[in-house]
């Protein structure tokens, strides 16, 4: 930091205040994690500076010797985390990794069959404001309406009804595990495609404290941080390879291409050019962390805390959508608290607590509004908070909620916040 002191002191300045805003704030972002200091590390390492497009042995650019071995390095813990067959590692994103997705298995106009993004699903998962719903053909399934769960006997009658190419699973905002031999059953009906994305449990599902899809979809994409806290970036990952069933061959032999050369291909030259070979390396120490004991001990208590949270705050009085939790958040409708999910998300903000609003199943509220708010346990599970703490956390949320407009409220849970985050360092 001295270097950029010197040379920048405004971004320097800014860096320091980010710095304490994060140590002073409850961060309960369900999409934030805190890294660790050698994921960090890696993350601003001399890589930085290296070109390496392609793939480790069949380089565009020399000097990749070192390169290829971290690359290698990277795919070969992840494939050891998730009992995968091949894993790509290059993706700049989620986002990255699933535009190689539907490059490699879909063609524009054909359909596709994902969780509404109004009912917890993903903005890629074919929203008419992403690529994915304006080259595809988007279809959706949701939660019913007074469960807040997903209803299979639905998602496959949608399914039969619009025969889809292609059917996703994952959600940024649905608190409970997956069926995802149903989902494959599902599938294998209508002749569909099966790809999971995990973005937002793949730390989890690793440590198998949720079911695994890698046996049952065809293909599972993930970012490399959230709850898997690594750094910022994503991933494609194949359970069992073998020849695709798209009649997809090699030019010259005629061979039928495996999956793997398929993803491959898509990232590579398909939707990116070089890989940022510095957060290929953070991604390995980050896969390194996460194959260690402690790491299954964390994601147990990420578990934990969420149960607790939303166990306190069905206690007070709140509705949460599908009424708990099997993960690490829980999203919370505030319609009975007569609370909008912006003036909660301002309110707590000026408490020093981290939220985001969110749209809930059947919002009548704009998506610039909403009804709701996400919690999540990973980041403050990974400072060291606990049950407990995650209990009075649900106290001091409803406290500002009660108030939301009370400025000595907000100050006065402000300071609370700041003795708890106090017995917690960042780092």
């Amino acid at each position: 930091m001295n270097s950029i002191q010197s040379q920048d002191p405004a971004i320097f300045d800014l860096l320091q205040k980010e710095t304490t805003r994060q140590n002073d704030n409850l961060e309960l972002i369900a999409s934030e994690n805190i890294a660790s200091k050698a994921v960090m590390e890696a993350n601003g390492c001399v890589l930085t500076n290296k070109y390496a497009e392609g793939y480790p042995g069949k380089r565009y650019y020399g000097g990749c010797e070192f390169a290829d071995v971290i690359e290698d390095l990277a795919r070969d813990r992840a494939k050891k985390l998730y009992s995968a067959d091949w894993v790509n590692i290059q993706p700049h994103s989620g986002a990255s990794a699933n535009a190689a997705v539907y490059l490699a298995l879909m063609k524009p106009g054909e359909t596709l069959l994902g969780f509404d993004l109004a009912h917890g699903g993903h903005l890629t998962h074919g929203s008419p404001v992403n690529f994915s719903g304006i080259y595809f053909k988007p279809e959706f399934y949701g939660v019913d309406e007074h469960t807040g769960l997903l209803n299979y006997d639905k998602i496959r009658d949608k399914a039969k009804k619009v025969q889809p190419k292609l059917i996703s699973i994952g959600a940024s905002a649905y608190s409970r595990d997956y069926d995802y031999e149903t989902f494959r059953a599902i599938a294998d009906e209508v002749g569909a495609l099966l790809w999971m994305d995990m973005a937002h449990t793949a730390g989890l599902i690793a440590t198998g404290n949720l079911n695994d899809p890698l046996p049952h979809s065809h293909v599972a994409t993930t970012t490399t941080h959230k709850t898997l806290r690594g750094p910022r970036g994503g991933m494609i990952l194949v359970g069992k390879d073998g020849p695709n069933t798209l009649g997809v061959v090699a030019a010259k032999s005629g061979r039928t291409k495996n999956w793997s050369e398929l993803f491959d291909s898509a990232v590579f030259p398909g939707t990116q050019g070089g890989p940022l070979m510095h957060v290929v390396a953070a991604k390995a120490v980050a896969f390194q962390e996460a194959l260690k004991p402690d790491f299954k001990q964390y994601q147990t208590q990420v578990q934990a805390n969420a149960k607790a949270l939303a166990n306190r705050f069905l206690e007070l009085g709140y509705t949460i959508v599908s009424g708990g939790t099997d993960n690490h958040l829980i999203l919370i409708d505030l319609r009975n608290k007569n609370v909008t999910g912006k003036v909660a998300e301002e309110a707590l903000g000026l408490a020093a607590i981290t939220v985001n609003k969110n749209m809930v199943p059947f919002d009548t509220e704009s998506p610039f509004v909403t009804s709701g708010i996400r919690i999540g346990t990973p980041a403050m599970t990974t400072r060291g908070f606990k049950e407990s703490e995650f209990i009075e956390i649900a106290n001091l949320i409803d406290q500002v909620i009660q108030y939301p407009e009370s400025e000595s409220n907000h100050k006065t849970v402000a300071g609370r916040v700041k003795e708890m985050c106090d017995q917690y360092p960042l780092y």
